[in-house]
């Protein structure tokens, strides 16, 4: 365990932030040591080809077709030709006939869920903390209770719905 002991830096504790628990948010400085990768890091084009159309047969016979056509031209290149570049060559026809046949992969878009009555929801139920604090009756007790269950609930459910 001594070996850990100088990664950490400093540790705090918070009490104001609302975590909806009865423990406090600890922050904790933390020195990083990263192995260095060796390899160099492969760069992508940005995208992922929609490789689901090739379950339609008449979407695949196109591909096909069109790799078949790039090869084609590719078989009257010179044989004294570099070998990096023959390679080159043949991802960048894999791609453009990719690109031409299946069209790119999607992203989904995440939906925002966090809105103003989330916020509301969130106010009360620090509303209700405060005041057990101030006040630690039964009555504020069981209020605390309440607001947390309702809010419990409203998240749960509009995670769902997302």
């Amino acid at each position: 365990m001594r070996r850990w002991r100088s990664i950490i830096l400093d540790v705090r504790s918070f009490r104001g932030p609302d975590c909806d628990t009865d423990l406090y948010l600890v922050l904790a400085k933390v020195r990083e040591r990263l192995a260095v990768r060796k390899q160099e890091t492969q760069k992508s084009d940005g995208g992922r080809f929609n490789l689901r159309k090739l379950n339609d047969l008449e979407v695949k016979k196109q591909y096909q077709i069109e790799i078949t056509n790039r090869f084609a031209v590719l078989e009257n290149v010179s044989e004294d030709e570099d070998i990096n570049t023959g390679w080159e060559s043949i991802k960048e026809n894999i791609k453009i006939s990719s690109r031409e046949s299946l069209g790119m992969h999607e992203m989904k878009q995440h939906k925002t869920w966090f809105d103003e009555v989330s916020l509301g929801i969130l106010d009360q139920r620090k509303q209700a903390k405060m005041q057990l604090i101030q006040d630690p009756s039964q009555s504020n007790v069981d209020n605390l209770n309440n607001v947390r269950r309702d809010a419990s609930r409203y998240f749960r459910s509009k995670l769902r719905d997302i």
